[in-house]
C-alpha cells in the first residue's frame, strides 16, 4: 500500500517514559516525544533535518517575538498547516514522488541499499573494493526505512561520479543543532529559522527536473541565501523501484539539480578570503574536539566572516534566554574522502555562551593549543621520521587536552579571570607536550649516535622554550593568550 509522509504513521520515535512509538509528522508536536528512533546515527539525524523543515514549509515563525509567542506546541495546528501539502508528499504510486523525478525514469536498477552513503557503489562492488564500505545489507527497504534514507542521501548527497550531483552544501556536510535538552518539540522549534510558510512550487519534484548537464545552476530566492528549498534539495535524478510493498531498487539518472550559492541554517560556513563565496563545513574524521569549536561552536571577533557559525545557533544566542536554558548542540556529519565515507561523526558539545572578554580568552585557548601541537610536532622531527607518524603525535595532543580544555571553559563560565585561565592552560599545554616527547625521545637516548642525542636535546630545549614565549611558536602562543612574553637578558628569560 503507498504510504504518504504527511498523513500516515511512518517515524518511529522514543517517548519520555522510553516507549517506542509510530507517528506521523504533525505529532512532532506532542510534548511527550524524545527523539527519533532509527536503526542508524545519520537517519536520526536526518530525521531531525526533515521535520525542521516540514515546520519550516508549512508554518515558520514570522519573526522573534512570533517564535516566542508559539513556544507551546500546537499540535492541531501544525496538523492542518502541514495537510495542505500532503498531495506532494506519496513515497511510490503515480503522480509526482517525494524527492524523486517528476516523470517516470527507464533503466536499469540499482540496488535499495545505494541510499546509504555508507554502501558500496557499482563500480566499487564490482572490482571487489568493498572494504570500508559495504554492499548488498538491504537487498529490500521497508516504505518507511525508504524514505527516511531518501531524504538523508539527498540531504547529503556526496560525489557519485560524472553527472551525479552533490549536495547543496556537497558531500557529507557538517550540521550543528540546538538541543534545549527537553525533549523533540523543543528541539524542532529551536532550529527553526524566521520566515514564511512555502507554497508547493517550493518542493523540486513538483516540477519537471532542472537537468544540469549544459551548466545550469540554480540560485537561492532574492529574499535571501536559503529558502524552503534548502531543506527539501534534489541533487539527485531518482526513482524507487516498488515490488509489493516494499522498495528494491532504485533507478537513478544524472545531472539533477545543481546548487550555488545556498546558505544552509543547520550548517556553518567559512571563506578562504573576506568578501569570497561562503563554502560549507564538513566534518574531519575522528573525534570532534576543543580544536574544531571555532567558527562552528564559538565566534572569533573581527575574522571578517571567514568563519561562521550556523543560522540556528546565531538565532539561540537570544532564544536561550527565552527558554531559559542553554541546552547543548548535536554537531553530526558524515567526514568523506570524496565518494568514499570514512566515518560518521555525531557529538554532543556545549553551548558557548560568554562574555565577551571571557570569549575572546576561548578564542585564545584554542589557537594556543594549535600552535603548541605545531611546536611538538616540529620538535619530534629527530624522533620520529615519517611526517604521519608526527601528525599522529599532533592528534594525540589534542585528545590528551581535551579534559583540560573542558575545565579552563567551565571556568571561563563561572567567571575566572581570563589571564589565570591563560596561565592554567599554558601549564596543561607544556606538560603535555614535553610528557609526549619525552615518552618517544628519552628511552634508548644514552644508545643513540652522538650528533643525533645533540639534536634531541636541542629540540627538547626549542619545545621547553616555545612555552616561554621563544621562537615563532613561543611568539603566537603568548600572543593568543594575550600574555607578555618575559623579559630576556643575555639570552635567558629574566
Amino acid at each position: 500500500m503507498p504510504i504518504n509522509l504527511i498523513s500516515d504513521a511512518w517515524i518511529p520515535v522514543l517517548d519520555k517514559a522510553g516507549q517506542r512509538r509510530i507517528i506521523t509528522p504533525w505529532q512532532m508536536a506532542d510534548d511527550s516525544l524524545l527523539r527519533p528512533d532509527w536503526p542508524r546515527a545519520d537517519l536520526n539525524i536526518a530525521c531531525l533535518e526533515l521535520l525542521i523543515g516540514l515546520v519550516y514549509l508549512a508554518d515558520p515563525p514570522a519573526n522573534p517575538p512570533d517564535w516566542q509567542a508559539r513556544l507551546v506546541p500546537d499540535p492541531d495546528r501544525l496538523r492542518e498547516r502541514l495537510a495542505a501539502f500532503g498531495s506532494a508528499f506519496n513515497l511510490t504510486g503515480a503522480g509526482p514522488l517525494f524527492l524523486q523525478d517528476l516523470e517516470p525514469l527507464v533503466g536499469e536498477a540499482n540496488p535499495a541499499d545505494m541510499l546509504f552513503i555508507d554502501s558500496a557503489g557499482a563500480n566499487t562492488a564490482k572490482n571487489n573494493a568493498d572494504l570500508m564500505v559495504h554492499r548488498g545489507r538491504y537487498s529490500a527497504l521497508e516504505p518507511a526505512l525508504a524514505a527516511m534514507a531518501l531524504y538523508a542521501f539527498q540531504a547529503h548527497a556526496p560525489s557519485g561520479g560524472a553527472g551525479n550531483r552533490t549536495s547543496m552544501r556537497g558531500g557529507g556536510p557538517l550540521l550543528t543543532l540546538v538541543d534545549p535538552g527537553l525533549g523533540l518539540w523543543p528541539l524542532i522549534w529551536a532550529n527553526q529559522p524566521h520566515g514564511k510558510p512555502g507554497e508547493m512550487r517550493d518542493l523540486p519534484w513538483m516540477q519537471a527536473t532542472r537537468v544540469s548537464d549544459q551548466g545550469m545552476q540554480t540560485m537561492p530566492p532574492a529574499s535571501g541565501p536559503f529558502g524552503t528549498e534548502a531543506f527539501f534539495g534534489m541533487p539527485r535524478r531518482l526513482r524507487l523501484v516498488e515490488e509489493q510493498g516494499r522498495v528494491t531498487g532504485v533507478i537513478q539518472r544524472p545531472y539533477g539539480t545543481s546548487y550555488a550559492l545556498w546558505m544552509h541554517p543547520l550548517t556553518p560556513y567559512y571563506r578562504q578570503k573576506a568578501g569570497q563565496e561562503a563554502l560549507p563545513m564538513h566534518p574531519r574524521a575522528g573525534l570532534f574536539g576543543y580544536r574544531h569549536w571555532l567558527g562552528v561552536l564559538a565566534e572569533k571577533p573581527g575574522n571578517e566572516g571567514l568563519r561562521e557559525r550556523a543560522l540556528v545557533l546565531k538565532l539561540w544566542d537570544q532564544r536561550r534566554r527565552v527558554m531559559c536554558v542553554d541546552g547543548s548542540v548535536q554537531v553530526a556529519g558524515w567526514a568523506m574522502d570524496n565518494m568514499k565515507p570514512r566515518d560518521f561523526t555525531h557529538s554532543v558539545q556545549p553551548v558557548v555562551a560568554l562574555e565577551p572578554e571571557a570569549n575572546d580568552m576561548l578564542v585564545g585557548l584554542v589557537e594556543a593549543a594549535e600552535q603548541a601541537a605545531l611546536a611538538l610536532r616540529a620538535a619530534l622531527e629527530p624522533v620520529l621520521a615519517g611526517g604521519a607518524a608526527r601528525e599522529g603525535e599532533r592528534e594525540a595532543f589534542y585528545i590528551a587536552t581535551e579534559a583540560a580544555f573542558r575545565a579552563r571553559f567551565a571556568d571561563l563560565k563561572v567567571g575566572l579571570a581570563p589571564q589565570q585561565v591563560a596561565k592554567d592552560w599554558l601549564k596543561a599545554l607544556k606538560s603535555q607536550a614535553l610528557a609526549q616527547f619525552d615518552a618517544l625521545a628519552m628511552p634508548g637516548l644514552d644508545l643513540r649516535e652522538t650528533d643525533a642525542v645533540k639534536r634531541i636535546v636541542q629540540a627538547r630545549g626549542q619545545l621547553v622554550g616555545s612555552f616561554v614565549g621563544f621562537g615563532a611558536y613561543g611568539d603566537k602562543i603568548f600572543g593568543a593568550l594575550l600574555m607578555e612574553k618575559p623579559l630576556v637578558q643575555k639570552g635567558k628569560a629574566a
